[in-house]
């Protein structure tokens, strides 16, 4: 038997379909680097007017996260859509359950990025991948972002930031990751995996 492959987590909230795809390619970009896995996870939606219960596995796409998987993963890549210029409220939900973790330092020194979506050009972005990036750097994760040596940075009319991947979903949804937008989910993932691996040898 072969060696165990190492996982990065790929944890994303999707309520149209625009993160999701976006965490597929993520996935892709992390699958890229040889011995590394990516284990694609989502968290259930909630209520604003009572607890909501979800089923223990979803009906279709990732299964729901556990605390297990961020604490078997060997990095960490977060996906939400804009939300009024915020992450989405059920991976805050999510991530405010995280303290057991943050106390044993379990996430300190893993690698760590976030992408995002949104239904305007300029949704507010950059501050939905930044209040991501705040609970990681509390976890003590490595958290980085996307260098301008990945040329799409540049040129894209779409999404794309050096905070990390993101898409022009369109107000409905609907308009499909652009080529730039996709190499750019790839290339997150690919650098978290690369991280990831390289600290593994030390």
């Amino acid at each position: 038997m072969g060696e165990a492959m190492a996982e990065i987590l790929v944890l994303y909230y999707s309520r149209n379909g625009s993160v999701a795809r976006m965490a597929q390619l993520v996935a892709r970009g992390v699958e890229e680097v040889a011995g590394m896995e990516a284990r694609l996870r989502t968290v259930p939606p909630v209520s604003t007017v009572c607890e909501s219960v979800a089923a223990a596995i979803p009906d279709s796409g990732a299964p729901y996260v556990t605390l297990e998987d961020l604490k078997e993963c060997a990095g960490l890549v977060l996906g939400s859509p804009a939300h009024f210029g915020n992450m989405a409220a059920p991976l805050k939900y999510f991530l405010d359950s995280t303290g057991s973790l943050w106390l044993s330092g379990t996430l300190a020194g893993r690698p760590a990025g976030v992408f995002t979506s949104s239904g305007t050009l300029h949704g507010g972005q950059e501050s939905v991948l930044l209040s991501m990036m705040l609970p990681l750097f509390h976890h003590g994760m490595m958290v980085m972002g996307l260098p301008y040596s990945e040329g799409d940075l540049c040129t894209t009319q779409s999404g794309g930031t050096p905070y990390g991947a993101s898409h022009y979903a369109g107000i409905d949804g609907r308009r499909n990751v652009t080529e730039e937008e996709g190499r750019l989910c790839k290339a997150l993932g690919h650098r978290v995996a690369e991280v990831a691996q390289a600290l593994m040898k030390e």
